[in-house]
Parts: structure tokens; sequence; C-alpha cells
């Protein structure tokens, strides 16, 4: 009897063993996320250190490969990618997919609405934005992981870009979506373009500006060695750049797994709005030393643009899930004090 359970508990053990490695290698993840941000500048080193973090939390059992600067596929085409399984995960903007469904505007920037990335996080996770906007990405078989919001855009301009008077007739980079038909309002000549051309399109003239990104990224960018223009603080832009994965890949995931990323996402949020108030101010100074025009505009033209952004709203809130979103975000704005209708 003490043999047979000897051999039993050998027989045992040895399963044990055998199928460790086999357990193991269920619980690795593996990743392929594109970013439209390059390594060097500030948004492309918090994703590699958002990646970093990542694998360091999981052990090594989530392992990221990140492809900056869009070098899969274009930045407008990183979602899709992603969905399909070309990628696993899609470190860019839902703005980028407006065309998809106008509802991704409002999870993109919604434009003229918070006034800095604390009240935007705020109605992600405190304010039911979350759920709101997971219905969205579910319907593209997409899992909304976070945000990651570095404030307030300044432009960039090879000409003065002091008030809304100096939008007439002013071509520039612009993302797709309501931004184009907010500009166009104010006298503006959006032209659509991937993020990667701006710094050629701007050498070679064929836009006399761009938004691009925060003053800082706007830096590393080197986008004012070509202009001397510039608008600081932001006021028209706050995008939510967000991650987002393929919803098989995500649900296959360990629960574990799923919320290192998450919760590294919120770390990355806290991150991103903190280091761009120095970056930026940083950047700001620097500027103005080098002789670079920055402009401050007044009350009465940041009301201007608010106005213009917020009746555009509605010509974008054509389908459920984009009726959803914007009524979401002007609940949360009324109590926040933001807008009063």
């Amino acid at each position: 009897m003490k043999v047979l359970t000897a051999s039993i508990g050998a027989i045992a053990l040895t399963c044990i063993i055998i199928s460790s490695p086999l357990t193991l290698a269920q619980e690795k993840t593996k990743l392929r996320i594109q970013t439209h941000y390059a390594p060097e500048n500030v948004s492309g080193e918090l994703a590699a250190q958002y990646a970093a973090d990542v694998q360091t939390m999981s052990n090594g059992e989530i392992e990221i490969e990140m492809f900056y600067s869009s070098s899969v596929v274009k930045s407008v085409e990183t979602f899709d990618a992603a969905a399909t399984g070309i990628l696993d995960c899609d470190m860019t903007g839902g703005a980028y997919q407006t065309g998809k469904n106008p509802a991704f505007q409002f999870v993109g920037d919604i434009m003229g609405g918070y006034a800095t990335p604390y009240q935007q996080l705020s109605w992600l996770y405190y304010g039911g934005g979350l759920e709101a906007a997971q219905k969205l990405y579910n319907k593209y078989d997409m899992q909304l992981v976070g945000w990651w919001v570095y404030g307030q855009e300044s432009l960039s301009s090879s000409k003065p870009i002091r008030n809304v008077a100096d939008f007439k007739d002013w071509k520039f980079r612009s993302p797709p979506g309501m931004e184009t038909k907010i500009f166009e309002k104010l006298g503006a000549k959006p032209i659509v373009m991937d993020f990667t051309e701006i710094f050629t399109a701007l050498e070679t003239g064929i836009i006399d500006g761009a938004d691009a990104s925060g003053l800082a990224n706007n830096v590393g960018l080197g986008l004012y060695d070509l202009v001397e223009h510039a608008n600081y603080p932001g006021f028209h832009s706050m995008p939510s750049d967000h991650l987002a994965c393929n919803k098989a890949k995500w649900d296959a995931m360990p629960e574990a797994h799923r919320k290192i990323m998450s919760v590294a996402m919120e770390a990355l949020a806290l991150r991103t709005a903190l280091l761009f108030e120095k970056k930026n101010a940083e950047a700001a100074a620097e500027l103005k030393a080098k002789g670079v025009n920055l402009y401050a505009w007044s009350e009465e033209d940041l009301q201007a643009f608010r106005d213009a952004a917020q009746a555009t709203w509605p010509e974008f809130a054509t389908t459920p899930e984009a009726e959803a979103l914007v009524g979401s975000h002007l609940n949360y704005l009324k109590q926040l004090g933001l807008v009063s209708q």
C-alpha cells in the first residue's frame, strides 16, 4: 500500500512538473502596439515607459512590442489594424475614427469643452464616460483600456495667429473630424493629412500652419525650426489619446494582465498631465528666447472659438452612440460649471 501511495505521489509530482511550463506559457501575453508618436518626443517617451512599466509589473508575463511614428500602417488605419489582428492595440486616438462613426469625435477630442486634462479624465473615470465609450468601442470589436491626455494643444504657424481674425484663409493641417467644421466657420482652410506628413508640408509651404500636438511635442517634432508663430496657452483642442485593444485578444488575457494594463494607463494619464505642465512651460520659455512669437488669446476671442465649437457638436451627434456621448459630456460639463445651457 505504501509503495502504491508513493507511486501515485510520484506520478502526481511528475505531472505538476511537466504541466508547469505549459501553465506558465498560457499566462504569457504578447502585444503589438502602434503609436503615431516618435520615440524621441515627450509622448513617445511616455509610451515607452508605459510598456516598460507593464512588463515589469507583470514580471515579464506581458511582452509589448511598440511601433512608433505609425511605422506599420498610417495613423488613421491603426484602429482597424488592431481590430483585424494586424496589430493588437491602437495607441493613437479616437478622433481618427470619426469617419467610421461621429461618436468617436467625443471620445477623441470634444473641442471647446473641458479646460484641463483632469476635468476630462474625471468624466472618463467618474462621470460615466468609460461605460458610455466602451459600448462604442465594443461595437467595432475593440476594448478601450484608457486615456492619456497631455492638455491643450498649441498651433504652429508661419503667420501670426493672434486672434480669430488671423484665421481667415489660413491653410493648416487638421486631423479629420469636427475640427475642420469649426475652423471653417472661423474662416480658416483646414487640410486633413496624416500626423507624419506635417513637417514636410510645412517645409514645402503646402500649409501655413499645423494643429499637431502640445507645445513640447511640437518642439520635439522640429516644427519651430520651420515656423516662428504659436499660441500658448492652448485652447482649441485637448485630444484624448487612447489605448484600445482587439477585444478578442483582450478577453483572452488573464484577468491579472488586464488589470495591470488598466491601472498602468491610469498612472500614464496622471504622469502625462503632470509632465506636460512642466514640459510645455519649459518649451514656452525656450521658444521665446529663440524669438518665436507666442500669442495668448483674449477672453473674447476664446469665447468666439468656444461658441463655434459648441455650435458644431450637434452636427456630429448624428448616431445613437454620438448622441449619447454628447449628452453625457454636457451633463458632466454642467456639473463642473463649464457650460450653462
